[in-house]
């Protein structure tokens, strides 16, 4: 056991349920890991537009994780926890804290019916914070679990942690304002707003309460404390979803700082003391645990294209040729897939390559520099929001491995960067737990530990400026922006 693990310092539980498994942290008042714990999830069904989870086994990962992450302890209390889930994922639990239904996931569209009525009875609400509701998100769901018959008396509609919260109290408590967001909780006045579900034809009585992350829940039951290893009484905080408790983990919690997580796709997070209001729905902020706002967008471009067009490459050798190709020539849009989300939103979006000079490792060193451009593209747009953009970018994700690109991305950007050592959703809500009301930024700026500072290189980010502009000038000519996009 490690010398901060024999401290009497507070140490704190973070509980991340992810889509393919459950992972558990417990950390100390200096943001070392000291424990951890994780069990996959093997019930994971698809069916068409139809995506389900089982609930019960949710439970059971949760109790075999935070066993694992707890057993280093010794007896040693936890300060608190919290936990984060899938965005959007919903289910009925009924009054005796047991599921109804199966887990209806984050991406399950069965719903289609009543998205476009739901969408539609609240807009105005909705866009006065920033956000447009989407065919895939779960007010739309809801309403299809309440016009499928699938509720008794006593059931309620709940998102996936706050069933765990459930679980773990013992008691129907409350959700929070983050999972809620997709649920069409006016986040103004963290209120469901019952005008828009009446003229919907849903009781937001058969819905929880909503409150701040961080708000305490309750408490550790002796039956869960049994199950878990969690000793009974252990203060339940509220969580966030995933990505929210990344950005926590990333130390991106304060106006001016930002973050960018980088792997098959690319998603940015920041904070601002007001909502950005973005007319295409990209860029949607959840309330922050400490009053002000937490936006962000996604975009379809990341490194997904290594991973289809370089596979078994040797990236390292790669790497080393990118880098006596700067910049190289012609312009690449390194999209995977179809359909942009952010920077600009695009349904007929594709990946282009146009230009490329055909000497080896000129592909690959385009990828990294288009990637780079998306990411300097999207950071235009958060600022012509009214974004502010002063501190440094955190950069996360499986990408961050490669510090020839991490350095690359900072000259370009002209930001300096920092890689933490832990950008996992986990130790995002242990950091969350361990915060008093108020100061989750604060928290989260002393304890997420960085492993790699980088400082631009402003001649050289100088260097991409023509590049740049011929990215830019290419995804204005085929439409997809508008000529001041730059």
């Amino acid at each position: 056991m490690s010398a901060s693990a024999r401290s009497d310092g507070p140490v704190t539980l973070g509980i991340d349920l992810g889509t393919q498994g459950v992972r558990a942290v417990v950390i100390d008042a200096d943001g070392e890991i000291l424990g951890s714990g994780a069990c996959p999830l093997r019930s994971d069904h698809r069916d068409g537009v139809r995506h389900e989870q089982d609930p019960q086994e949710w439970w059971s990962a949760l109790c075999q994780a935070t066993r694992t992450a707890t057993s280093v302890l010794g007896g040693r209390p936890l300060a608190g926890l919290a936990i984060d889930s899938t965005s959007g994922t919903i289910l009925v639990e009924g009054a005796d804290l047991q599921p109804r239904t199966a887990g209806l996931m984050y991406d399950d569209s069965r719903a289609s019916s009543q998205a476009d009525r739901a969408a539609e009875a609240g807009a105005a609400v909705w866009a006065a914070f920033g956000v447009t509701m989407q065919r895939s998100w779960a007010l739309p769901r809801a309403l299809w679990l309440l016009e499928n018959a699938a509720l008794q008396p006593g059931d309620r509609i709940v998102h996936q942690g706050d069933h765990m919260v459930s679980r773990l109290t013992g008691t129907a408590t409350p959700t929070d304002s983050s999972q809620a967001l997709k649920t069409g909780l006016d986040l103004l006045t963290l209120q469901w707003p019952t005008a828009v579900f009446d003229r919907i034809g849903l009781d937001p009585a058969l819905l929880p309460a909503a409150v701040l992350p961080g708000t305490l829940l309750g408490t550790v039951s002796r039956v869960a404390a049994e199950m878990t290893g969690i000793a009974a009484g252990t203060s339940v905080r509220a969580g966030m979803t995933d990505g929210c408790a990344a950005q926590i983990a990333s130390g991106a919690m304060e106006p001016g700082r930002w973050s960018t997580a980088l792997g098959t796709t690319m998603i940015f997070k920041g904070a601002t003391a007001d909502p950005l209001i973005d007319p295409t729905g990209a860029v949607y902020g959840h309330r922050s645990p400490d009053g002000g706002w937490l936006p962000g967008g996604a975009s379809s471009v990341g490194a997904g294209l290594i991973s289809r067009d370089f596979a078994g490459a040797d990236l390292a050798a790669l790497t080393l040729l990118a880098a006596g190709l700067e910049p190289v020539g012609g312009v690449t849009y390194p999209l995977a897939g179809a359909g942009e989300r952010f920077p600009f939103v695009e349904p007929r979006a594709v990946g282009f390559s146009v230009g490329v000079p055909e000497v080896p490792g000129a592909d690959f060193a385009a990828v990294l520099q288009g990637v780079a451009f998306v990411e300097r593209l999207a950071y235009r747009k958060l600022a012509a929001l009214g974004a502010e953009i002063s501190g440094p970018i955190s950069f996360s994700g499986g990408a961050t491995a490669n510090h020839y690109w991490n350095q690359l991305r900072s000259d370009i950007l002209g930001r300096p960067a920092v890689v933490p050592i832990s950008a996992e959703a986990a130790v995002g809500m242990a950091i969350l737990a361990a915060a008093e009301p108020g100061q989750v930024g604060a928290t989260a700026a002393r304890m997420v530990r960085i492993a790699h500072h980088y400082e631009p290189d402003l001649s050289r980010g100088a260097r991409f400026a023509e590049a740049y502009q011929r990215f830019v000038t290419a995804l204005v000519d085929r439409g997809w922006l508008g000529a001041d996009a730059g």
